[in-house]
């Protein structure tokens, strides 16, 4: 599949790696690139067939340094609305794919872009990498789900913090809150990356799918994350997969999975 307009998308042994494509604008996230996400994650069987996605920017400046503001200057309170409902359900289909999806953050994660990262399943920085939520320099707040994905990475008080400052954080604080999952030397983040995809590949992808979802469903209050897990328990055990990786661990060899 071809058409994309903003983001590069390559695979290397089935892993996907996709890149927002705006480097003049410091890869801001702007119409044409949630489109392509959306086709990405929804229509690309290449995607849909992936061990796993790393999602990343052009060059070593910035993952996506938020918006692209131009785009905003005619806004109206019901096209805010509406601009902010199809950010969060974009992000939303990423956070629920059901292979693991990795923010390789290589520079400014600001505004949209840390949203953007926080919707990944996991982020490895670069040790130049920024991360923050500046809107409130701007006169509007974060809304492509960033109040939330914030204060449950990095809980309540600090996230307050960073929303009403609108500061930046470098990579290691990223990391010391847990809003990083490590912090690696520029040349070394897409191996990294690559490394943690090739590690949950070797495991039952039924299981990997489930698992993301009920681990979602902690942060949904909607959803009662414990019911879940008992019932994605019951249906895992039913599968060709449980029964492989159960002989597989009494036999002392390494499981073959089917995925069913």
């Amino acid at each position: 599949m071809s058409g994309y307009k903003a983001i590069k998308l390559i695979e290397e042994e089935g892993i996907i790696i996709l890149t927002i494509d705006r480097p003049k604008a410091l890869n801001a996230l702007n119409n044409d690139v949630f489109l392509d996400l959306i086709q990405a994650f929804t229509e690309d069987e290449r995607v849909l067939g992936a061990k796993g996605v790393i999602i990343t920017g052009t060059g070593d400046r910035a993952f996506a340094a938020g918006a692209d503001i131009s785009e905003f200057s005619e806004l109206d309170e019901a096209g805010a609305m509406a601009l902010s409902q199809r950010g969060q359900d974009i992000f939303h289909k990423i956070e629920h794919f059901h292979r693991p999806v990795i923010a390789a953050v290589n520079g400014f994660a600001l505004g949209g872009g840390c949203e953007l990262a926080m919707a990944c399943h996991m982020r490895i920085a670069a040790e130049n990498a920024k991360f923050g939520q500046p809107e409130v320099n701007l006169g509007i707040l974060p809304g492509y789900g960033g109040t939330q994905r914030l204060v449950y990475l990095i809980g309540k008080g600090k996230a307050m913090e960073l929303t009403l400052t609108g500061d930046m954080i470098a990579a290691e604080e990223a990391h010391r809150l847990g809003l990083a999952n490590h912090v690696v030397p520029q040349e070394e983040l897409l191996d990294k990356s690559k490394s943690i995809i090739a590690i949950i590949a070797t495991k039952a992808p039924l299981a990997i799918a489930e698992s993301i979802q009920v681990v979602n469903a902690a942060l949904d209050q909607d959803k009662n994350g414990f019911a879940m897990e008992v019932a994605a328990f019951g249906r895992l055990a039913e599968t060709e997969d449980f029964k492989e990786g159960s002989a597989a661990f009494l036999e002392k060899r390494k499981p073959s999975w089917s995925g069913k």
